[in-house]
């Protein structure tokens, strides 16, 4: 019969994002990227402290991250400049878990934005097909306007201007 065994981290996870939530996120091989959905100033407490913090949280599944100030001010860049928290919308960041990071003249460790700012891969626009044509037919849509919001083959095209009883050119 085996015991179960306890990891040692198990002991410091907590309600926000940390350097044993990422660990455990690597040795599952996933990649660090996320997009933080937004920033809130809330009044929390964090490490058994009490206060206002900057508290990110993410479109991925993840806990939420509060913000230290070296991390925000790379979330300001990230989003264009702007100081205001509310605006930090949508921000893509890649997080690495830095050994040398200091707190109260201590070295203890700590998750930081990578200074890069990561490109997400753009989402595969779905493709217009002839169960469409009568709902763009009915908005008067242009095979130009079908063209920003799906991926239009050259036959699906033509049938369309046909439907719609366009001249098809070549």
């Amino acid at each position: 019969m085996s015991a179960e065994k306890s990891h040692f981290r198990k002991v410091y996870k907590s309600d926000h994002l940390g350097v044993p939530d990422l660990e455990d996120l690597l040795e599952e091989g996933k990649r660090l990227v996320f997009t933080i959905k937004e920033v809130k100033q809330q009044n929390e407490s964090v490490a058994g402290k009490r206060g206002d913090f900057n508290i990110a949280y993410f479109q991925e599944p993840i806990k939420p991250w509060v913000l230290n100030a070296t991390n925000a001010k790379q979330v300001k860049v990230f989003a264009g400049g702007s100081p205001f928290v509310e605006d930090w919308k949508n921000v893509p960041v890649e997080l690495y878990i830095d050994a040398a990071v200091k707190m109260k003249g201590e070295i203890v460790g700590g998750v930081r934005i990578k200074p890069v700012k990561p490109q997400l891969a753009a989402k595969a626009k779905p493709l217009f097909t002839d169960a469409n044509f009568e709902k763009a037919k009915a908005a008067k849509a242009t095979v130009e306007a079908i063209a920003k919001s799906y991926q239009l083959t050259e036959e699906v095209k033509t049938k369309y201007l046909e439907y719609v009883g366009q001249p098809v050119t070549a």
